[in-house]
């Protein structure tokens, strides 16, 4: 019998996203208008004009191949960060990179690790790889046991070490000397991989200063949440250590961006007014929605989120996280399932940070549902 190369190819976990409007619409009949998509930490404000506009010129390319590491995409993303173009890698979405430094820096079960809960792509990616995940536990209010971590660090001395920051699903953000901390700690053979998928929401932009100090270091970005181009797939990786970027380049698929891919990076990486804008809003509407939940009865927000989402806890004993989560469903709200992700449980929703008519609506169904 022929089999794949890991078991967890055949059995393994499958990412489980967030639904889309189209699939409320569909199945309750809810105008497409009026639903609140808060399950996948979308802009809310939509794509980068400046990137949409790229797409469209780009399309006069779609019969030639781009260049293969996506060199004039590279080049732009390095000119606005300070870095050089060959310490650049960019993937189909952050989440390609993740599994391109898996792959390169892991061998088959060589631990990585992680918080949990965490990302739920580090832990499928490492387990389809054949690479052994290793898990810190969050404590109260998901504080990330820095001291546990570290000592975790040390005793196991993994391949890869992840740090989400801030971290998915509960948007808790480490400080800078907690970061650093975790740099001086790690093994010489370790990979410290610092995730800042979310970290424009934070106001936070120590990562890139970190790059300059640690050879050990990787800087994950997207451009699928502030900069709005979930729908592109654009994301890359940055470390000052060329050689952590090479081997990715070589694992990578060849051609593993687009031309519409590589123009609209390239226009959106410099839409900072875009990017502002979807802040300010986040950053409001996270105070003000968090605030809405805490003064319901049965529900609180579990504090500290400097993400464009946050965790609802379900305080009342006769609900859970999939009841609330079909129950808002029905009433036009999309948020994530607790129950979805490995390690939070079926007390918690995650839920974006979005516009303020979807904020009141989520409000409204979830005081609906304690009613009820």
């Amino acid at each position: 019998m022929i089999r794949p190369s890991s078991p967890a190819l055949l059995s393994g976990e499958v990412y489980v996203p967030g639904l889309s409007t189209e699939y409320v619409v569909d199945t309750y009949g809810i105008a497409a208008e009026d639903v609140a998509k808060l399950a996948s930490a979308e802009n809310p404000h939509g794509a980068s004009p400046k990137a949409m506009a790229a797409v469209e010129e780009a399309r006069n390319r779609l019969d030639r191949y781009p260049d293969w590491t996506a060199l004039a995409l590279r080049q732009a993303i390095a000119e606005k960060y300070g870095f050089d173009p060959e310490e650049v890698v960019c993937g189909s979405g952050e989440t390609e990179v993740i599994s391109m430094v898996i792959r390169a820096f892991a061998a088959p079960d060589e631990p990585v690790l992680m918080h949990a809960p965490c990302f739920p792509l580090y832990r499928i990616y490492a387990n389809a790889e054949g690479r052994r995940p290793l898990y810190v536990p969050m404590g109260e209010d998901f504080d990330p046991q820095i001291e546990l971590y570290l000592d975790t660090l040390k005793k196991t001395a993994p391949k890869i070490a992840f740090v989400t920051n801030p971290h998915n699903p509960s948007g808790r953000m480490l400080p800078e000397e907690d970061v650093r901390r975790v740099l001086e700690a790690a093994p010489g053979h370790t990979l410290v991989v610092l995730d800042e998928a979310y970290v424009h929401y934070a106001g936070a932009t120590f990562g890139m200063d970190l790059l300059r100090e640690f050879d050990n270091l990787i800087v994950l970005r997207t451009m699928s949440k502030a900069f709005g181009l979930a729908g592109l797939r654009v994301g890359f990786g940055i470390s000052a250590n060329v050689d952590l970027i090479r081997p990715l380049r070589l694992v990578k698929p060849t051609w593993n961006m687009g031309q519409i891919q590589i123009a609209g990076g390239i226009a959106g990486i410099d839409d900072d007014d875009h990017v502002a804008r979807a802040v300010r809003t986040v950053v409001e509407m996270r105070e003000y929605v968090t605030a809405g939940v805490d003064a319901l009865d049965g529900f609180r927000a579990v504090p500290g989120s400097r993400a464009n989402f946050f965790l609802t806890e379900i305080l009342d004993p006769e609900l859970d996280s999939t009841r609330v989560f079909k129950e808002l469903l029905a009433r036009g709200v999309i948020v994530k399932d607790g129950s979805d992700i490995e390690g939070l449980g079926s007390r918690y929703l995650r839920v974006d940070v979005n516009l303020r008519r979807h904020m009141d609506r989520f409000l409204r169904a979830l005081q609906d549902i304690r009613v009820g």
